[in-house]
């Protein structure tokens, strides 16, 4: 099996989970029931937020200080 593909089955959050953001992608999705792209400044790389549902096609709804964001599991890490 694929090494990299090991690494991110081992990426399944639970709604609850404390994560913080390891990279940040080129835009940001808003988790909203109309959601927008926003510039990923918004957002910084270590900051800490609690998912608070899984959406399809790996995406986690995280809420942040900030509001609520959508963003995939491989800019996501568990909070320790």
């Amino acid at each position: 099996m694929n090494r990299l593909l090991m690494n991110e089955e081992l990426k399944n959050f639970k709604v609850g989970d404390r994560v913080k953001i390891t990279a940040l992608p080129a835009y940001i999705k808003t988790a909203e029931p109309m959601p927008m792209l926003r510039s990923p400044d918004l957002l910084t790389v270590g900051e800490a937020g609690i998912i608070t549902d899984q959406r399809p096609g790996g995406y986690y709804g995280i809420r942040f200080t900030q509001g609520a964001f959508l963003l995939e599991s491989q800019y996501l890490a568990l909070v320790n």
